[in-house]
């Protein structure tokens, strides 16, 4: 029964199940189905949507590009009018320029057959001439009793006297000519370089004062028995005057180097207040370090400023310790730079080599580093120098000449004397302050202003030329050449001056009138 019973069960289970999996299967198709109608309405529509979308963008796209076929094909017609009204102007003057063309080829031929004609009557007149000139040169043989030979040759002496005559005063006028456009190009050549180039200017001196903050510190300079001033200038190489002057110490000596190397010295004692032999011995050391060091920096500098280039280091050296030496008031080191400079300018001028000219320029002076301790002039010593330090023919030539002391074997020499006398003799170069400059140029104008006549008088070109107007109704043009030598004499004897000076006599008459 039991059994029975299960079975029952498990075939009611069955059935049950496979009912349940029926209804859940055809509801599950049901359900599919209605969602695949819904799926296939929604693309349907979809599509409709994008195909209408694309008609339209198709469409804009259509009247986009007909649009621009149209604009594009508009340009094209207008450049085709352009054109075509350009070729039309073209063939208009082509066809006025053939007429014209025509009507000069009438006008060519007229001239050309008048032109024959006249050639005709021309080789008529000639031939009709000629045999007048030959009854001419007979009938004179006759005459004069002289063969046609004869005639000839009198008649090329003289031809030939005439011809040396005039070559003679054509090549006079040529050298003067020559002579007067040599001098105006030195003179715009040597005025160009002075004005392209200008340096600082340094009075010479032989002492250093340095101010000490009392008196008390005289007694510590000097040292017991004096024995820290004889050490300091046995150390030194230079004079130290300790005197009653107040709150002062005087260094002297004519080597400007020892002198600027015991002014730091002593300078640096003062301030650090140890000042004892051991002391000094080792402040003496470490500022002849700081001047080597100094010298070393401006011949570098120097070099750099004039660009000069492959210098042995012991000449780089001997130009810097010219910054610490003065000539007449000016100092080496800025001179040689302006010499340098100057010579590179008139060489570039002349067309010659600029950096040869600088290289002898900068090292000119180069004896004067050292002419305290080798005996000769510094020309010489400088020479020696640069022989020594391998340099050209030209640069030694240079350094020894611009003095004249040798004979000058290349145009550089001259080029570096020049411009040696343009540094030297400038306005306030040498030892000339600027309230004496002034005063000079003033007493310059005051001498032509002291003519009578003269209404006014200028000094310029730094006093090189003096121009004086003169009243035209006092001084007539015969007076004016006299006036201008009379000026010039006076001035000779009033002042005194390098080189010369010009004098400039202006006379001028002016009428004006109105017009109402």
């Amino acid at each position: 029964m039991t059994l029975l019973y299960i079975l029952a069960s498990l075939i009611l289970g069955v059935a049950l199940g496979y009912a349940a999996f029926y209804f859940y299967s055809l509801y599950t198709t049901k359900s599919a189905a209605a969602e695949a109608e819904r799926i296939v309405g929604e693309a349907a529509g979809e599509a409709d949507k994008i195909k209408k979308e694309a008609e339209l963008a198709s469409k804009e796209e259509l009247f986009k590009r007909r649009e621009e076929f149209e604009k594009e094909t508009q340009d094209v017609r207008n450049e085709l009018k352009l054109l075509e009204r350009r070729l039309t102007r073209r063939e208009d003057s082509i066809d006025q320029k053939t007429e014209t063309l025509a009507k000069r080829e009438r006008v060519v031929d007229d001239l050309e057959a008048k032109a024959a004609v006249r050639q005709r009557e021309l080789a008529a007149g000639e031939s009709h001439l000629a045999g007048l000139i030959e009854q001419e040169k007979n009938s004179l043989s006759q005459v004069a009793g002289l063969s046609r030979d004869d005639a000839k040759r009198l008649l090329l002496e003289k031809l030939e006297s005439e011809v040396r005559h005039e070559s003679a005063a054509l090549i006079n006028r040529i050298v003067e000519e020559t002579k007067e456009q040599a001098d105006s190009k030195a003179r715009e050549i040597v005025t160009l370089a002075i004005q392209r180039c200008a340096a600082d200017t340094t009075q010479e001196a032989s002492v250093s004062t340095i101010d000490i903050p009392s008196d008390e510190m005289k007694g510590r300079i000097i040292g017991r028995e004096g024995r820290n001033i004889r050490a300091f200038e046995r150390e030194t190489g230079v004079d130290v005057i300790v005197d009653d002057t107040p709150g002062v110490v005087v260094i002297s000596s004519f080597d400007s180097v020892r002198r600027e190397m015991a002014r730091r010295a002593l300078e640096k004692l003062i301030v650090d207040g140890r000042i004892h032999p051991a002391r000094i011995e080792e402040v003496v050391a470490e500022a002849k370090r700081e001047i080597e060091e100094v010298i070393a920096e401006s011949g570098k500098q120097a070099v750099l400023e004039t660009d000069v280039h492959g210098l042995h280091p012991k000449e780089v050296q001997l130009i810097g310790r010219l910054r610490f030496r003065t000539s007449y008031g000016q100092n080496v080191l800025r001179h040689s730079i302006e010499v340098s400079l100057l010579s590179g300018i008139i060489a570039s001028e002349l067309g010659l080599d600029v950096q040869l000219a600088k290289r002898c320029g900068i090292l000119h002076d180069i004896g004067k580093a050292v002419d305290h301790e080798v005996e000769g002039g510094h020309p010489m010593i400088g020479a020696d120098l640069a022989r020594r330090y391998n340099e050209r023919a030209e640069v030694i030539n240079a350094i020894g000449g611009h003095h004249d002391d040798i004979t000058p074997t290349n145009i550089y020499t001259i080029i570096v004397a020049s411009a040696d006398a343009i540094s030297a003799s400038r306005p306030g170069a040498r030892g000339e302050s600027l309230e004496k400059y002034i005063k000079r140029l003033e007493r310059l104008e005051e001498v032509a202003k002291s003519f009578t006549g003269v209404d006014s008088a200028y000094a310029i070109q730094a006093g090189r030329e003096v121009r004086v107007i003169v009243n035209s109704d006092r001084i007539h043009d015969e007076e004016a050449a006299k006036v201008a030598r009379d000026i010039a004499i006076e001035i000779e004897k009033e002042l005194s001056y390098p080189g010369e000076i010009k004098v400039t006599l202006i006379r001028e008459t002016r009428v004006v009138e109105y017009a109402r």
